[in-house]
């Protein structure tokens, strides 16, 4: 595997009043297409409505701003649409397939801004996410003949016509002030949404950060989209210690907030990356590749994703260390090193977590 790992930021594939919408290419970003992930920002204006679509991926929205986002679905194999209420820190799973709208339902100038991460093996095109609209310029409704609109839905040729061609807007549109789009529901929202910024944290490091874990057992709605998601808030200089996935999985890496550097270790014990990440970056580690990272001054925040409902990660520099598995002698010898001194290398990891603070 010979990828550049550099961390990539989007492009803007859409701009309107209504909103835009960034993306990830697989052709810019090749790595993507290697571990079949895909990614992509979407930022919604006041009154700004994303028009109805499916993906040819399953994925995960996490919302970085906003207190009033609306988001319609309707699930595969259901005749039922679903309308949740969305805000700031919330985690949306959307099944492969899954029919859905978005919309800012603020009406004053707070952007809606959500963050899709999503696992594209399925993808018509891998390492990206293909929307189909319904409707729209670039609509299904107006891909098909007046003749077979007609006849699917018993319509002469003018009603048809009217019926697929008369939204000409494309992805996002901007809605007239007095629409009144449909109620959330909230007694389902907590089935299908889960605030990860307001959760109690797994691990809790003075000086060191936060980290929140979301799987299927937590959340199991998740099962869904058969991905999980972790939460990494660090401190100023605070480190995020190398770790692995040990289940064949790629991890993929959203900067929400701050700046930081970022090495990952790859075959034979070669640092494949050492470079600078910041907010808005998107980073995907290869299976199996070693990956940590140091923030900056001002701290870092990133949101990831890993397939499946419940992924093994293997830290290196923690308590729960694959070192502090092994046998003393077999860590003696591998390393070199006297019993002393693997004594001394593994007492330094009996009080540590995946998080460690900055050396005072």
């Amino acid at each position: 595997m010979d990828f550049d790992l550099s961390p990539r930021s989007a492009q803007q594939l859409f701009d309107g009043e209504a909103g835009s919408y960034h993306t990830w290419s697989s052709s810019e970003f090749p790595l993507l297409a290697e571990e079949k992930v895909g990614a992509g920002r979407l930022v919604l204006q006041p009154r700004g409505f994303a028009l109805p679509h499916y993906s040819d991926s399953s994925k995960i929205g996490y919302v970085l701003q906003g207190s009033d986002g609306i988001v319609g679905m309707v699930l595969p194999n259901s005749s039922e649409e679903v309308v949740l209420r969305l805000k700031k820190g919330d985690v949306i799973p959307v099944p492969l397939g899954a029919l859905s709208w978005w919309y800012n339902n603020g009406d004053h100038s707070e952007e809606v801004v959500v963050v899709f991460l999503g696992e594209t093996s399925k993808a018509h095109i891998p390492g990206e996410i293909t929307y189909f609209f319904l409707s729209g310029g670039q609509g299904i409704m107006g891909g098909f003949s007046t003749e077979f609109i007609s006849r699917a839905y018993k319509m002469n040729e003018k009603e048809a016509s009217k019926l697929a061609k008369s939204q000409t807007g494309i992805l996002l549109i901007k809605l007239e002030p007095g629409i009144r789009m449909p109620h959330p529901n909230m007694e389902i929202v907590e089935k299908m949404v889960y605030n990860i910024d307001a959760a109690l944290p797994d691990v809790d490091v003075r000086g060191g950060g936060v980290f929140k874990a979301l799987t299927a057992a937590r959340f199991p709605f998740l099962e869904e989209a058969g991905l999980s998601v972790n939460r990494v808030k660090l401190e100023a200089n605070a480190m995020y210690s190398p770790s692995y996935t040990a289940d064949g999985t790629f991890q993929v890496f959203y900067v929400a907030r701050g700046s930081g550097r970022v090495q990952v270790v790859g075959i034979g014990g070669k640092r494949v990356l050492d470079t600078r990440i910041q907010a808005g970056q998107l980073l995907v580690v290869p299976r199996f590749f070693a990956v940590a990272q140091i923030a900056d001054g001002e701290g870092m925040e990133f949101v990831s994703i890993l397939p499946g409902t419940s992924p093994a990660i293997e830290e290196f520099a923690s308590k729960k260390s694959v070192w502090n598995a092994l046998s003393p002698i077999v860590s003696q010898v591998a390393l070199s090193v006297t019993p002393e001194f693997e004594e001394f290398f593994k007492s330094k990891m009996q009080k540590t977590t995946i998080l460690i603070p900055p050396t005072k």
